[in-house]
């Protein structure tokens, strides 16, 4: 069963005019204490969502509406995303690695360690145009045991990495981050956007042969930034506050739109990617919009 509650579209630049959809948001499940890592799976038409603190994920199902516990314990999973061979990528806080899931159920370990370093707690993921695994790794899961395990950061830093599936290669890209946590590319693949959590703003990099340059602010915001999505005419979605905020290409906040609870990701799904679903603090929610996300994978 579901319930709404209104859909608040704060518009900012006339250019937000472009971005429309339901006046209410549809609240899918509620009863977590802090919901992450939304991933839409377009084979089973169905959302995957992790609960961190009570170390599960869960299931919501497309057809029927049904949210079922997916897998417990979860390793305190986090950020999610799918391959080009539609297998999900996984970052595990509470086992401080990404993990692949095999269609076979088995999981696969793409990374655990830097330089013979443990690695903090991966938080967010994203597969690159060269099948090559992007991630980001804050210690938000090692700091307590609340969203993971207790443990000393082995790493001196919060680095973001680029792992090749086939040789296991794990490679520090980007070193000069505070706390970096959403990470989406382009529909092109030649750019990067990364969100720096605790400095409030997202970076852009240009990418180009597996290696990142630039890495200008791209925007600004009001409150801290966590997930990352694009949608197909270059805007960028940020989960930010308790709200969506919705970022032109040239890095002007266009709108936002304003959710009951505090959010923390977001993703693209439905048949035509124009389902936007939003993870938000006990809760998940959706709403179709106007607009198409880009595809994963």
């Amino acid at each position: 069963m579901t319930d709404d509650v209104p859909a608040l579209y704060e518009r900012l630049d006339a250019r937000f005019g472009a971005v429309n959809g339901d006046s209410r948001l549809e609240r899918l499940w509620t009863g977590g204490r802090w919901t992450e890592g939304p991933l839409y799976v377009p084979a089973g038409r169905y959302l995957l969502f992790s609960d961190i603190p009570n170390d599960r994920v869960l299931r919501w199902d497309e057809t029927d509406g049904s949210v079922s516990v997916f897998e417990s314990p979860a390793g305190y999973a986090n950020g999610r995303t799918i391959d080009r061979q539609g297998r999900v990528v996984t970052c595990q806080q509470g086992g401080r690695r990404v993990v692949r899931t095999e269609h076979d159920g088995s999981l696969t370990v793409l990374a655990d360690r830097w330089e013979d370093r443990r690695l903090n707690s991966p938080n967010d993921v994203v597969v690159g145009p060269d099948d090559a695994v992007w991630f980001t790794d804050p210690p938000y899961g090692i700091t307590s045991d609340y969203e993971g395990e207790r443990a000393h950061q082995e790493i001196d830093g919060c680095h973001v990495y680029r792992v090749v599936p086939r040789s296991g290669l794990v490679t520090a890209v980007a070193t000069d981050f505070e706390r970096p946590n959403g990470l989406a590319f382009s529909a092109d693949g030649r750019h990067l956007y990364v969100a720096d959590t605790h400095r409030r703003h997202v970076r852009v990099f240009d990418v180009e042969d597996g290696l990142l340059t630039g890495g200008a602010v791209f925007a600004e915001l009001d409150d801290r930034p966590d997930g990352i999505r694009l949608d197909t005419a270059g805007r960028v979605w940020v989960a930010a506050g308790a709200a969506v905020s919705v970022v032109d290409p040239d890095g002007t906040l266009l709108g936002r739109i304003h959710l009951p609870e505090e959010v923390s990701n977001l993703a693209f799904g439905g048949r035509k990617r124009n389902r936007l679903f939003v993870t938000a603090s006990t809760s998940v929610y959706s709403v179709l919009l106007t607009v198409n996300g880009v595809p994963l994978g």
